[in-house]
């Protein structure tokens, strides 16, 4: 939990809060594909990249 509350005041500080929705959608993407890695989901996200 220290590395959020690090990348909140470097994004706080440096007025950088236009990469909070990037990491938020690349978050979901990461584990969107980690959860279905192996499931039936799986060869509907590869059609999507």
């Amino acid at each position: 939990m220290e590395f959020f509350a690090d990348l909140w005041s470097f994004l706080r500080v440096r007025k950088k809060f236009w990469l909070l929705p990037l990491l938020l959608v690349l978050l979901l993407f990461g584990g969107l594909i980690v959860m279905s890695s192996g499931s039936a989901i799986a060869p509907f996200i590869y059609s999507v990249f």
